[in-house]
């Protein structure tokens, strides 16, 4: 491969991360189940809510952490100083959903918080041995939870989760089997999530 294409396609990939990076994912993703779950626009505010917790709040973390020289760049790419962002992660998606029980939110989004906290313990534990793929994890279990909540035809997302995978190969961040087992666990907590 030429320089020029292989630059291309890290380009490529550094856009596809960037884009469909866990913020923005859970952003469009829970306002669509908060949509789902209510039957109506007034789970939007329950949606956006789950976002800001599950997404906005540890990006702006991570920012945070980023700027004062905590780890280099949003990726965190070395996994021994992610702990502190996955307890963030927890704290944040329990308040929510504490919130959302007082506030007597729909059933639907209360089930999607309840995944995206217990991925989230498991990708925490992984994480103490093995560099797991966060952003392949969030995007699969969204992907399952639209799926779940609105029509299987949502399954047809998993394009982008295979997207999301290859730019994290591609970028160096992740092996192919990290980015897998990251969509696997996201897909697994959803389901069970949503069946139990």
């Amino acid at each position: 491969m030429s320089a020029s294409a292989a630059q291309k396609t890290i380009d490529t990939a550094r856009t596809v991360t960037d884009v469909l990076q866990p913020r923005n994912v859970l952003l469009l993703g829970m306002l669509g189940i908060g949509l789902a779950a209510a039957g109506s626009w007034t789970g939007l505010p329950w949606g956006l809510l789950g976002a800001l917790c599950a997404g906005i709040v540890p990006a702006a973390y991570i920012e945070r952490e980023r700027r004062r020289g905590t780890w280099g760049d949003r990726h965190v790419v070395d996994r021994r100083p992610r702990a502190p962002i996955f307890f963030v992660i927890l704290g944040s998606i329990g308040a929510g959903a504490l919130v959302m029980v007082l506030g007597d939110a729909p059933v639907g989004i209360l089930v999607a918080m309840t995944a995206l906290w217990a991925m989230t313990v498991v990708l925490l534990a992984v994480n103490t041995v093995w560099k797991i793929s966060v952003d392949s994890a969030v995007a699969s279990a969204v992907t399952a939870l639209l799926a779940a909540v609105h029509s299987p035809w949502w399954t047809t997302g998993y394009v982008l989760v295979a997207a999301v995978c290859w730019s994290r190969v591609a970028l160096g961040h992740h092996s192919a089997a990290q980015t897998v087992a990251g969509a696997g666990l996201g897909a697994a907590t959803a389901a069970v999530t949503v069946f139990v």
